[in-house]
């Protein structure tokens, strides 16, 4: 699989696993102290072959993630869920490099582009309250499934909406992976 778009990871490691799994170049933004001159490649990469940001999914990955999105419009998103990122020996490191190849793959066939400013998601809180996604015990569960199976990653409750909005996400494609989450649970029941 070859992906045309330079990828953002956060160090050596994210790289070498991303190269074992696909062919890519990659910019390493060096953990969560990224720099003016990083920022600067990236937006080169951006305006020459396109980026896709793909970080760990965890608070720095989140943080590296926010700050290229406001410095560099346009970027592409990969996520990949938190239980196919976890280092099996020691359960306690989180990161890109403890991944499986098909994860890989997987999280970069299912990118996403931040939504046109004129196109608005129909989603609102009632929306989230409705399928428990917050304000319950089992929300936390569910927004870990829904945000695997529409690809964009884990939020808390205060950033879901936001996230559904930012990549478009639609009351009928909200209403079809709520679905398919509670039938899930109705089956393991």
């Amino acid at each position: 699989m070859r992906i045309k778009e330079v990828i953002v990871v956060e160090g050596k490691s994210d790289t070498n696993k991303v190269k074992q799994a696909v062919e890519a170049d990659t910019i390493e933004t060096n953990g969560s102290a990224i720099d003016q001159a990083t920022l600067q490649l990236i937006k080169h990469a951006q305006e020459k072959r396109g980026v896709i940001i793909f970080t760990d999914p965890d608070y720095p990955g989140e943080r590296i993630r926010h700050i290229i999105t406001q410095e560099v419009p346009g970027c592409k998103h990969a996520f990949l869920p938190k239980k196919e990122a976890i280092a099996t020996a020691t359960r306690k490191s989180v990161g890109i490099e403890h991944a499986t190849n098909l994860a890989i793959q997987h999280a970069l066939e299912h990118v996403y582009e931040l939504a046109d400013q004129d196109i608005e998601s129909d989603l609102t809180k009632a929306d989230l309250i409705r399928y428990g996604l917050i304000g319950e015990a089992k929300s936390r569960a569910r927004r870990e499934q829904l945000g695997e199976h529409l690809h964009i990653g884990y939020t808390n409750g205060k950033q879901l909406l936001q996230r559904l909005q930012m990549f478009q996400i639609q009351n009928d494609e909200l209403n079809a992976a709520m679905m398919h989450i509670i039938k899930g649970e109705n089956d393991r029941a």
